[in-house]
């Protein structure tokens, strides 16, 4: 204890720790939150709720941690918005993720010798919940070391029963409303799983190819060989077996003649048309392209517009069917190197070129995905997408960062009808029902016995499940009990924000938007605010190849859970990628000890006799500086509140950073300690309330460093205003504590003078401890009523000044220097600070210092005296900027004014 502390009495409460031990806080105080019933939501209706589903981690395994950015991100938003009232939900969640979960399980699987189809589907179902009861488990512990404080009772999981009865009621409605259709479409297909894929499940990588020419024959009027030829280039040999035509630009004059002309398909001999289309860039290889509608999304539409006829020639498992021909039976790859052979042979190998592309993979497994033509489930997406569009445009939908709205729009004009059917077993079955007697179907939201068109019982379920995605994308209403009118529901939707990012806001974000609009008729938020993604300390991605994965739980062990929460949030500014890297978790670390060892210092040097807050009525009488650190306080408190309504959230924890460590730690506190060191205890409650306001504003950052640090100030309030910090109330600013004059007071009086004479005990060599003669004064080149202000700041300040410098102070009205002294002299614009001269101290080195400052000082002059007297800067910069650089002008002109006087000194 201080010696302050024992003059009031030995306080009963317990003494805090030495040093901060995450280790000694964490799991107890999340006991004491989940004991105290925090993080439970309850239904206020006179007032407005604050309302966050959690987007649910795959049940694939633990929380990587990009989890931990989105669990701290909106745990923080949750704990601001509960500290202000309001009444909060933050429902947490889990998803079944179909494909990853399914190959997961039959990794494991493989370990044992097995495969899923030695289990049968109902066998390998059970093993699939019994990971998932596993995963779910984990997954939630691990979201509570993070600190989330989630309403765990209302924990939700994609196949539950209630999202279950959801896909369902959604899937029969859009199929009654001819919105879900069953056809043949390209999409994308792993040969490996077997299974189509969303574009988010496809993996895109750079591939060193090549490009093939191909001459392909051409026909006269006759159907004879001309002897001329049409050259193709093509990135895929292997599928010319499945060609159906050849297409030119209609406008490239190279194949004005060509066009409606037939040409023979090499190897396979079938005659083919050539068409014109617009789809065809001419810059490309030689402007003439092989279409191949089975294996090509631009293909396949080139075939819709021509009334082509499609053919797959590649199998499901990647091998070759029979109508490659010759070459049925081949791996597609063996395929290709067979036919760049045979075409070499025949002569209709024009050339072949190095060519680097982009081709797609399986998420999943890495396999190259075949497209293909299939017939699967899709939805029709632009009568969902119009009011999806209409909903942001009207502003009823805000999108953080601004510049996503533009991204958004764009892929919803353009956008495609969705393939929502998968070849696996794990996920939501189709709620399809096929007639084997009158080859009819039923959809039902209960199990059918009978056919609803012929009464027959002889029908079977497809077997296929839905995209992990169409589940995903009722997520905002399923778990608050649509289809049923629940009280959640009407309460707690629309939910506020949705956190996620950037990089899923077409997949899921979007799919939201889409169906919350169709089912509940409203919108599923009313912010989506957008991160960017994690990478390392060299803006690398995040990679297990690469080692550079970052553990989030390893991470919280290492540094603390609050300096892994605090560096993620700080990291960046929404929708940008943010770098990560042990150093900036040290510097977590570090404010998490800074903040230990400081409310350590104000804890104990409080009595036992609670404390109570300064009273505006006190403001006239308070020193200086308690003023100044409480106009401080209102500011940081109202940039704070401004910036986390804007989502700014990394820089409204930069500003508490540097409030705590730059102003209230590094000057308000040692200030203080100089009253308290002569016996003066007048600073006590105002250091008591500040650390109160501190841990508030920091609390939504660093929850169990806060909490741990309140409970033990909590007893020394006078009126604490709450049993835990978790649900104390948010700081408001006062405007009657705000006093822009005795901040800049403070700051040139005191931190700018004070902060000049250590760096000239620095440079000089001052031992520390040595007490040194300042003499400080008004800049002599300021008006006569600047100079008086700076005089009374420099008076009021002297005693504290002093102590903080380690000097002896002496404040005049005009820099000192008559006596024959020498001094070393610093001049700001606002204070002349001068040093007598000492054997340290090289008188001609100090000359020379003052030159190259007063040659930057005319320099500024220069440079300034010219823009301000450009009439034209003058009329066109707006009033706030011409007058910014008067100010910058008369500064340098008074300072170059004081460092020249100096040097008369000295010569």
């Amino acid at each position: 204890m201080t010696s302050q502390a024992k003059k009031g009495g030995h306080s009963p409460h317990p003494e805090m720790a030495k040093a901060y031990d995450p280790s000694q806080v964490e799991e107890s105080h999340y006991r004491l939150w989940l004991d105290g019933g925090y993080f439970a939501a309850r239904i206020d209706p006179a007032k407005q709720p604050f309302t966050i589903i959690m987007p649910p981690p795959n049940v694939t395994g633990e929380l990587h941690l990009g989890h931990a950015l989105t669990a701290t991100l909106e745990d923080l938003l949750i704990r601001w918005h509960r500290m202000k009232g309001e009444p909060t939900l933050w429902l947490p969640g889990v998803d079944h993720a179909g494909i990853a979960t399914q190959n997961v399980v039959e990794k494991e699987l493989l370990k044992e010798g097995l495969s899923r189809h030695d289990l049968g589907r109902d066998g390998f179902l059970e093993r699939v919940w019994e990971w998932v009861g596993k995963y779910r488990h984990i997954i939630s512990q691990q979201h509570q070391r993070l600190g989330a404080s989630c309403d765990w009772a209302r924990e939700c999981f994609t196949m539950d029963e209630g999202p279950q009865k959801a896909v369902r009621t959604t899937f029969v409605n859009l199929y009654r409303d001819g919105l879900i259709y069953r056809g043949e479409r390209i999409i994308n297909w792993c040969p490996r799983c077997q299974t189509a894929l969303s574009d988010l499940e496809v993996e895109h990588k750079e591939h060193a190819d090549h490009l093939w020419y191909v001459r392909y024959p051409l026909l006269d009027e006759g159907g004879e060989p001309s002897g001329e030829h049409i050259t193709i280039a093509t990135t895929r040999p292997e599928t010319i077996v499945a060609d159906v035509a050849v297409a030119v630009n209609p406008d490239d004059p190279r194949y004005k003649e060509t066009v409606g002309r037939t040409a023979l398909l090499p190897i396979m001999d079938r005659r083919i048309p050539v068409v014109g289309d617009a789809a065809v860039d001419p810059a490309f290889g030689t402007g003439a392209l092989k279409i191949t509608p089975g294996h090509d999304q631009v293909d396949f539409e080139v075939g819709e517009r021509h009334g082509l006829s499609t053919i797959v020639s590649v199998a499901p498992d990647g091998m070759m069917n029979e109508e490659a021909g010759p070459y049925a039976g081949q791996d597609r790859f063996v395929c290709r190197e067979a036919i760049v052979d045979d075409l070499e042979v025949m002569g209709l190998m024009e050339k072949i070129e190095p060519y680097g592309h982009s081709i797609g993979h399986c998420q999943r497994c890495d396999t190259i995905i075949e497209p293909i033509v299939s017939q699967q489930w899709f939805v029709s997406m632009k009568p969902l997408a119009e009011p999806a569009m209409a909903a942001v445009k009207d502003g009823r939908i805000k999108i953080v960062p601004r510049r996503f709205t533009r991204v958004y729009l764009h892929w919803m004009e353009n956008i495609r009808d969705w393939c929502i059917s998968r070849q696996l077993w794990w996920g939501h079955r189709i709620p399809v029902w096929y007639c084997d007697d009158c080859d009819q179907i039923t959809v039902a939201l209960e199990d059918p016995s009978q056919c609803e068109h012929c009464g027959s019982s002889s029908i079977r379920q497809d077997p296929d499940v839905l995209d992990t995605w169409f589940s995903s994308a009722l997520w905002p209403h399923s778990t608050l009990g649509w289809p049923d009118d629940t009280e959640d529901l009407r309460y707690f939707y629309p939910t506020s924000v949705m956190e996620t990012g950037y990089d899923i806001l077409f997949f899921w974000v979007a799919r939201m938007i889409m169906t919350g609009l169709y089912n509940t008729g409203d919108i599923p938020f009313r912010t989506v605010y957008l991160h960017g993604l994690l990478r390392d300390r060299y803006g690398r991605k995040m990679t297990k190849s690469l080692g550079n994965v970052v553990d989030p739980v390893e991470a919280a062990t290492k540094y603390g859970t609050d300096a892994l929460r605090f560096a993620l949030a700080t990291g960046g500014a929404p929708g940008n990628d943010m770098r990560i890297s042990d150093e900036r978790l040290e510097g977590g670390r570090n404010f998490a000890n800074k903040v230990w060892n400081a409310a350590r210092f104000v804890i104990t040097s409080l009595a036992d006799e609670p404390v109570e807050p300064p009273k505006p009525g006190q403001r006239d009488d308070m020193p200086l500086e308690d003023r100044w650190i409480m106009s401080r306080l209102q500011r940081v408190i109202g940039d704070v509140e401004k910036l986390l309504c804007a989502f700014q959230v990394g820089e409204a924890g930069r500003q508490i950073h540097d409030f705590f460590w730059g102003e209230f730690c590094d000057w308000f506190i040692e200030m203080a300690k100089v009253r308290l060191k002569a016996g003066d205890p007048s600073p006590l409650p105002l250091l008591a309330h500040v650390l109160d306001v501190s841990l508030r504003l920091l609390h939504p950052f660093m929850p169990f460093l806060t909490e741990a640090i309140w409970q033990n100030l909590r007893p020394h309030l006078r009126q604490p205003e709450a049993e835990a910090l978790i649900v104390a109330p948010w700081p408001k600013a006062s405007k009657r504590w705000r006093n822009t004059e005795v901040e800049r007071g403070v700051q040139v009086a005191s931190v700018d003078l004070v902060r000049r004479v250590r760096n000239m005990r620095t440079r000089h060599e001052v031992r520390p401890g040595t007490r040194i003669s300042v003499s400080a004064a008004p800049n002599p080149a300021l008006p006569d009523e600047q100079r008086e202000w700076v005089y009374r700041s420099l008076q009021r300040t002297a005693a504290v000044n002093a102590s903080l410098m380690v000097a002896h102070l002496t404040v005049d009205q005009t820099p000192a220097g008559a006596a024959g002294m020498d001094w070393v002299t610093e001049v700001t614009d606002w204070v002349c600070i001068q040093v007598p001269s000492t054997a340290l101290i090289d008188v001609e080195a100090e000359r020379a210092r003052l030159r190259r400052q007063a040659e930057e000082a005319e320099a500024d002059v220069r440079r300034l005296e010219p823009k301000l007297a450009n009439e034209q800067f003058r009329t066109r910069a707006p009033a706030v900027v011409v007058g910014r650089e008067e100010e910058k002008l008369a500064a340098a002109r008074a300072r170059l004014e004081g460092l020249r006087a100096r040097l008369e000194e000295l010569a």
